[in-house]
């Protein structure tokens, strides 16, 4: 009995710390720092070593009212399943060619459109933004977003930079404001039944998971230039699935690549000199994931998944537009090729994914893909890179020790820096480096008075 009452008054600690006064400590910070998670407004630090933080829980409405940033193909196709979500309405668009955000306004129904980003952000009509952007202003949006308290679902990457990513997400943690990432593929419906089969033991335990990911084409190599190479551009969303489907974090990654098919970036730096590589990646308890990637199939998206588990396995197959066989003497098989445009692939996915931030929104419930989420695939991604570079074992750790925070919302990489900032102590964890966000302060704020309940029952 004496044990179990220990083990509450830990819990009840733990879970008291998260939710009021208690962040001290987290490795990845600048030394003595202290967090104070407040539920009301705070002064600024009076120290900087001291870190006062405010974290407001945002009020979301009866009717959510939302900014879309950026009417490119993505940004269209959210924009569309926006305006057929219930108790959410678009009231404002963006885009730097304003004709494309005139047009998509009129198209429908929007009362509102701009040529800055800004404008969407600020409006004080705006509950939520959607940022559909090029990938380089995510981050400052992001932040922009979090300080105007603005939930945000971003497409990925937050940013392609590991430091800014982190500074990103804290922002929205600190600010009390929801962040979802755009990795679509765990919205795909042939995905999520693999998931849902690992879930339920249909095929026991797994062992091994294997993902391929092949493009009908390749893209110019003025898309390849300065895009960060095939593991961050590409191979991202399937490190994310095998994730996603082991529901673990991965230990560590070997990663291969080389070139095939467009010999005119054969001479660009680091992984964007490849169009094809491989990656095995290490999960506890021994189970194994292999990822393959091309950026050439030569017959449409060849995208699969497979789970081997002790009592079974579980695959998926490519997606068609139709299907339709042909029976002929020499061919016996699909009339059409799998779809060969990714919007067309993963159209309903994209759809799925807004259709789950906004009754996120409407309901207040969990995110389902959190910024730690977006962080750990970019850890990934990174670290797949760093392992083909160096012809080597890279364990994901080695590039969370990199992050070196003064504070939750400024941090830099230390990587190769012969002397360390005074009083550095590296973490290991993804989890370590961020606040936590609205969602978790909501469950444990939730969860402690039923455990404080408990702990005084056992004293009576």
């Amino acid at each position: 009995m004496i044990a179990a009452v220990r083990n509450l008054v830990v819990v009840v600690g733990f879970l008291t710390a998260l939710t009021t006064t208690t962040m001290g400590g987290v490795s990845a910070f600048a030394p003595h720092t202290r967090l104070n998670v407040r539920t009301s407004s705070s002064s600024s630090a009076s120290s900087s070593t001291i870190l006062s933080m405010n974290v407001e829980k945002v009020d979301i409405k009866d009717v959510v009212k939302v900014g879309v940033i950026g009417m490119g193909r993505i940004g269209l196709v959210h924009l569309e399943a926006i305006t057929k979500a219930p108790g959410v309405t678009p009231v404002i668009v963006s885009n730097p060619t304003i004709s494309k955000a005139e047009k998509a306004a009129k198209q429908y129904n929007i009362p509102r459109f701009t040529d800055d980003a800004m404008e969407v952000i600020t409006d004080p009509e705006v509950d939520a933004v959607w940022i559909c952007s090029p990938s380089q202003y995510h981050a400052e949006q992001i932040k922009a977003c979090a300080k105007n308290k603005k939930h945000v679902f971003c497409e990925k990457p937050i940013a392609t930079d590991l430091s800014e990513t982190v500074e990103a997400i804290n922002a929205c943690n600190e600010a009390g404001v929801k962040l979802m990432i755009g990795l679509q593929r765990r919205f795909d419906s042939n995905f999520r039944r693999v998931k849902e089969a690992v879930q339920k033991k249909e095929v026991g335990q797994p062992i091994m998971i294997k993902l391929c990911s092949r493009d009908p084409a390749p893209p110019p190599a003025s898309y390849v230039k300065g895009g960060g190479g095939i593991f961050a551009d590409m191979a991202v969303h399937d490190l994310d699935m095998t994730r996603f489907l082991a529901g673990l974090d991965p230990i560590d990654i070997l990663a291969i690549g080389s070139c095939h098919i467009d010999k005119t970036i054969e001479q660009f730096d680091g992984s964007e000199r490849y169009d094809t590589a491989c990656c095995l990646v290490r999960y506890p308890g021994g189970i194994q994931a292999m990822v393959d990637v091309c950026r050439q199939s030569s017959f449409g998206y060849d995208q699969r998944a497979e789970v081997l588990g002790t009592e079974g396995m579980i695959q998926t197959d490519n997606v068609y537009p139709n299907t339709a066989k042909i029976y002929k003497s020499h061919y016996t098989g699909n009339a059409d090729m799998p779809y060969d445009f990714f919007l067309s692939r993963y159209n309903e996915a994209y759809v799925t994914e807004t259709i789950a931030f906004c009754e996120s929104l409407v309901n207040d419930t969990p995110v389902p893909c959190t910024g730690e989420d977006g962080l750990v695939a970019l850890i990934m991604a990174i670290a797949a890179d760093k392992s083909a570079a160096e012809n080597r074992w890279v364990t994901f750790r080695e590039i969370v020790e990199q992050v070196y925070c003064i504070s939750p919302t400024e941090c830099q990489l230390v990587a190769g820096s012969e002397l360390f900032p005074v009083g550095f102590r590296p973490t290991s964890k993804p989890s370590d480096l961020l606040l936590p966000d609205v969602d978790k302060l909501k469950a444990a704020n939730a969860k402690l008075p039923k455990i404080q309940g408990l702990v005084q029952g056992w004293f009576k």
